[in-house]
Order: C-alpha cells, then structure tokens, then sequence
C-alpha cells in the first residue's frame, strides 16, 4: 500500500521547484502546457467512462467539458508565447531632472507555490487541470491540487497526464503534485503552511470562507481566491414580459434544470413587476418546469443539501411553489422546481436570498420599479446579473442598470447566465461573497494576475534584468516605455 507523503514534504518540494521552474522559459513552460493537454486527450474514452461512473454526468457533457479544459491549457500557452500579459513598465532614467530620475523598470512575477482545491461539479474545468491549475502553471508557480473525493479516480487519471507531461517535456521535479486526503485537517495545513504563497478554491461559501479565514490567520496572510457561488438575480422589465412570455419562460426553464442546476451561474432568482405579462410568464414558466424530466445530481452530499435548503425555502412565510416536475425523481435524483414570493417578504427574510444549490429558482413579485431596485440591491455580491428587456424596456429603465455593475461580475442582456465563455474578456468573479476579490476572474487569460504581482527594479544593471526588461527587448515583447507602447 502506498503511503500518502506528508504535506509539509510536499510543500517543501513545490518550494524547491518554485525557482527553477520559475526560471524556465515561456516557450518551455507552454510546451508543457500543450503535452497536458494532449495527455488529456490521450486518455480518450477511458477517462469519460470513469468521470461520468464518479459524477453521474453524461458523456455528452463532459466530452464538453474536456474540450473547454484542454482549450485553457492551450490559451494559457498561447498567451505565454505573446508575452505582453507580464505587463513590462519601463521608466528610463532622467539624469537632469531635478531631482534626476532612475531608471525604473516593473513587471509581473509568481508568488510561488499555490494550492488548488478541486470542485465538484466540474470534475475537469475547475479541478485537476481546470483554469486555476492552467493559469498557476502559466505564471510560473507550482501547482499542489487537493483531489475532490467526489471524483477521485478521476482526478487520479488526469494527475498522470501533468506527471507524464512533467517528464516528457523536462520541467522541473514537483511542479505539481496531487493530494488525495479529503480532509479537512489537510486542507487547514495546505492553506497555513509556510511555502503556500496562494490558494484556489471553487465550492461553497462555508468551504471557501473557512479556506480564507485560514488565510488570513496566518503570521503572514496569504491571497485565497474562492469562487463561492451565486443566485445570479434576473430582471425582467415589462414589455419583453408582454411580448415574448412564453419564449421567456421556455429560456429560463431550460436553464434552471441545465445540468440539474448545479452550475454556479444557474440563474437562482428571478425578478419581475406584477402585471398581466408576469401572469402570462408564470403560466408558461410552470408548464416548462412540470415537463423537466428529473436526473441524478453529482453525489449524494448535493442531493441531500438541495432538498434541505429547497425545504427550508418553501417554509418561509408567504412562499408559494409555482411548479415542479411531473415526473417522480428516483434515487439521487432532483425535483426540478420554481417558487414565488413577493417582494416585500423577500426583503424580510434573508434565507430566502441564499443559493439553493440545484434545480431551483425564486421568482420575487414586486409592486412597482421601486421595490424591485430595492429587491435587486438587497442581495449580496453575485457571479452574474441578467436583464431581460426590449429595446423600449432597456431605454426607459436606463437608470435601473446603472445599479447592476455594483451587484456583479458579469451582466448578461437578453440572455441566461448558465454557460461561461473561456476568451479574454470573461469576468468568472464577483463582489463577496461570490468571490473573496471581485478584482480578478476565474475564468480568462486574465486569471493568470491572480498568481502574480508586480516587481520593480531601479537602476539595475541590464545584464542582472528578466529578458521582458532588458535595453534591447530580447524577447520582442510590447512594453510601455516612458508612457508609450513600444516593440523596442
């Protein structure tokens, strides 16, 4: 039987790869990235099989998934290879001015090594080598991922794939390492060991608040990056509500029950002005949620959790359910299920403005515009906000979404939040507790700033300088030189 390694040898390998690893080139680091991905895709149907007998997803799914996982590795390598995102700044000396200026010179540097906490309900994209692995590795920091026992075999295969990349493409031993311990022991020694220099966390809010609250106890405090989830609230302004109420509620119900809600994005709560265009949306929207066929949910921890909440929601004062689904859910299953509640008892009861992790939405009934910007404001920081409106809707209401930039990360118009584009402009994050820093995303080529910082070198010797600072631009990197982008 093989014994687990102790995390403090662990973390004292990942500290003795940080240097040379952070020294290796950025073509040599992409070439890694690529091998994993290949790796990845090497283990073909085997590794499908084996995700979908641990997480009770489909394969069409997570084919999906796989495809979105290896994609990031490669985009991470690509930005590697362009090389502006270390942000080179260079402020060249001013001898004569008084008083003279130095030579400055500033880029972006890893902290060094970072543990990742893999998800569930992303057995590939958020978890072994999902983004936050991809984009740690990208920066230059060794990666230590802490397996999610909800699909540990699975995790297992893929680790393989980053050890066989580590060794066929020459990096440095222990640039990453996996943790199979699934406790909660182990998770407090990662988060509060010396060597850990950052932490990537996608869950709950008590898993994600516990890991930040270990962060920041720490003699030396240390950035942890959770992404804790969201009820991401949807606006619907009348006259869409009027015109396209049955097209509506067919969107919305599709959502609701995409991958039996347990997407962080899955739109929780949905907001509206009473009015006959709501009625007519309600009637439709409980027909869709009544012909949702229920399917399994990941493992039994989440099954349990949706029917607790979703319970304890429905017992609020004044809660009514709208719909669920005809069908009788068998074991593991979810109950697919919409309830309605007006905006004033919304506003009374906190519960009722928590994620319910699943196949559920709230819909909140307000009287006038006002209590429905006083419902919107009351919810905590959000992933995403959607706003649902004709071209009329979104003039006369132009002053109800100023308010949206302050509620999320991403608002999405005349669309469902479900669904989460990997390309530069995505913003996967949002004010807490969505996220512990709405500054940065999860998602993107700009998740590599999470596991950075920047550094400034003043008159320095050019020879002693990283290449992406150096006179000549060795690297043939756009810099901002003296306030001005050059290739020089």
């Amino acid at each position: 039987m093989i014994q687990p390694v102790p995390i403090d040898q662990v973390m004292q390998q990942a500290a003795a790869a940080f240097l040379p690893y952070q020294r290796t080139s950025a073509e040599q680091k992409a070439l890694f990235l690529e091998a994993i991905a290949s790796n990845i895709e090497a283990l073909g149907d085997a590794l499908i099989t084996q995700a979908s007998a641990e997480t009770n997803l489909p394969a069409a799914r997570l084919n999906g998934e796989r495809g979105r996982t290896t994609f990031q590795l490669r985009m991470f390598a690509q930005m590697l290879r362009e090389g502006s995102w270390v942000e080179a700044t260079i402020d060249e000396a001013i001898p004569d001015k008084n008083p003279p200026r130095p030579d400055i010179r500033k880029m972006l540097q890893p902290l060094g090594p970072v543990v990742v906490f893999g998800a569930s309900n992303f057995p590939f994209a958020y978890s072994t080598a999902g983004g936050d692995t991809a984009s740690a590795l990208a920066a230059g920091c060794p990666v230590v991922v802490k397996a999610h026992p909800a699909h540990l075999q699975t995790s297992v295969m893929v680790a393989d794939a980053i050890s066989e990349a580590i060794n066929s493409t020459g990096m440095p031993a222990h640039t990453f390492q996996h943790l199979t311990d699934a406790s909660f022991e182990a998770g407090k020694a990662l988060v509060q060991h010396p060597h850990t220099a950052a932490v990537g966390f996608t869950g709950s809010f008590t898993g994600g608040k516990a890991l930040y609250d270990y962060a920041a106890a720490r003699k030396n405090p240390i950035p942890v990056f959770a992404e804790m989830g969201s009820i991401n609230p949807v606006i619907f302004l009348p006259e869409i509500l009027s015109t396209q109420s049955e097209q509506l509620a067919r969107q919305y119900a599709a959502s609701i029950s995409l991958g039996m809600g347990q997407f962080c994005t899955n739109p929780g709560l949905l907001i509206a002005i009473e009015g006959e265009g709501l009625e007519s949306f309600l009637r439709h929207l409980a027909l869709e949620i009544s012909t949702v066929i229920p399917t399994k949910m990941l493992h039994a921890g989440i099954h349990q959790a949706y029917y607790t909440k979703m319970k304890a929601a429905l017992a609020e004062k004044g809660v009514q359910l709208l719909a669920q689904s005809a069908a009788i859910p068998r074991a593991l299953e979810a109950h697919p299920a919409v309830a309605m509640v007006s905006g004033e008892l919304f506003l009374q009861h906190p519960l009722l403005h928590e994620e319910v992790f699943g196949p559920y939405s709230l819909m909140v009934i307000c009287r006038n515009e006002k209590e429905l910007e006083t419902v919107w404001r009351s919810v905590a920081g959000q992933l995403t906000t959607s706003i649902m409106g004709t071209d009329a809707d979104l003039t006369a209401h132009r002053s109800l979404l100023e308010i949206a930039p302050s509620i999320a990360g991403r608002i999405v118009f005349n669309g469902v939040p479900t669904g989460v584009e990997v390309c530069p402009a995505m913003v996967h994050g949002g004010p807490f507790p969505a996220s512990t820093d709405s500054r940065f995303t999860a998602v993107g080529i700009q998740a590599v700033k999470r596991w950075v910082r920047p550094v400034c070198y003043q008159n320095c010797p050019d020879a002693l300088l990283p290449e992406a600072l150096q006179r000549y631009n060795p690297l043939g990197l756009w810099r901002l030189v003296n306030n001005e982008w050059s290739i020089r």
